[in-house]
């Protein structure tokens, strides 16, 4: 399986940016779908993640009201839309591919990763 994640971008504080995470075949619609992001000199985080069903969403704190988290399993696409982007939400985001149904936040939940696209927020 391969994820391709697209959608990055310059934007201005409290603009838009939707990002696209489309899989290679469709094998992902059995599994939870999950975007983190990766700041310079910082640790990956999770950022929301979406059971196979779509019918759980889970988000970060610091994006929840601002991120939404959407799957197409149709079209074997995850989408993320961020709305009023902060300068700190700057990193080079990651789509990933869960092992199971589930979505959770941890990082080895995840088995395929897509190469990541660039987000900056300007203030």
């Amino acid at each position: 399986v391969q994820l391709q994640a697209y959608g990055g971008g310059l934007v201005a504080a409290g603009g838009s940016l939707r990002l696209s995470c489309l899989a290679s075949r469709r094998t992902n619609s059995n599994n939870g779908m999950g975007w983190f992001r990766q700041a310079p000199g910082k640790e990956r985080e999770f950022v929301a993640g979406i059971t196979w069903r779509g019918d759980g969403k889970y988000y970060a704190d610091s994006v929840k009201g601002r991120f939404t988290i959407s799957r197409d399993n149709a079209k074997s696409t995850v989408y993320l839309q961020m709305d009023s982007l902060k300068p700190e939400d700057t990193a080079t985001y990651y789509c990933a591919q869960g092992i199971n149904g589930f979505a959770p936040s941890r990082l080895d939940a995840y088995r395929y990763w897509g190469q990541g696209t660039l987000v900056t927020v300007s203030s």
